[in-house]
């Protein structure tokens, strides 16, 4: 097992959505109904059959708006507008995250499947913008999602990182296992959600830590 409390980490890279707050709060839920009303419109199905093409693709693809694009050639462009105009006021501060982060030595980034707008709308709702250093969003990544390692690969050239003294922190474990190939120290969030790829157990060794009180975590360390 990989310690990063027993080891000099110089790069924490978190997930966004359901990581950094607690899917309790809904906030995935809006962006979950506005994908399914877009893709209703948008393929001129009923509500059902979006839904079912929805999240196929986002099992097969890694996000439901790269199946969207490989299939049905669709532009990211105005779909992200659409899914990512939601009510981040849900989310309270957080002030226990906030000084959780002051403590964590160590540049702090941003690796999301969402798009810059969004999570820098998050981060400021929350009240941590200013511990992160920098925003990998899928517009960086060509819009291609974790848990492609590609994409792992161009976030470690952006930024530099040496992936044995980095610690990847997601909700969702699969998004985990490339980081564990690279020689990351892992850590699953098991955030209360409807999600069910985020409740699935990892198949394999390649998470390190499980915890459901990120919060905790941080400040045990």
């Amino acid at each position: 097992m990989k310690t990063p409390c027993a080891r000099t980490t110089d790069t924490w890279i978190f997930d966004l959505d359901n990581t950094l707050y607690s899917g309790t709060f809904g906030l995935f839920d809006q962006i979950d109904h506005r994908m399914k009303a877009y893709l209703s419109t948008f393929l001129d199905v009923n509500e059902q059959e979006a839904y079912r093409v929805q999240k196929k693709y986002f099992r097969d693809y890694g996000t439901t708006l790269r199946g969207m694009m490989i299939n049905h050639a669709m532009d990211p462009g105005p779909y992200l507008d659409y899914v990512h105009d939601v009510d981040v006021s849900v989310i309270p501060k957080a002030p226990n995250l906030d000084a959780a982060l002051a403590r964590l030595e160590g540049r702090k980034i941003i690796f999301t499947n969402a798009d810059l707008g969004h999570a820098e709308r998050v981060l400021n709702q929350l009240g941590v913008t200013d511990h992160f250093d920098a925003i990998f969003d899928i517009k960086d990544a060509h819009f291609v999602p974790k848990p492609e390692p590609e994409v792992y690969e161009q976030l470690i050239k952006r930024f530099n990182i040496d992936p044995k003294r980095a610690v990847m922190v997601e909700d969702i474990a699969r998004n985990l296992e490339p980081a564990a190939q690279l020689g990351m120290a892992t850590v699953w969030v098991q955030s209360e959600t409807d999600c069910l790829i985020c409740k699935e157990q990892p198949d394999g060794d390649h998470v390190d830590y499980i915890t459901d009180d990120l919060v905790a975590w941080l400040s045990a360390l």
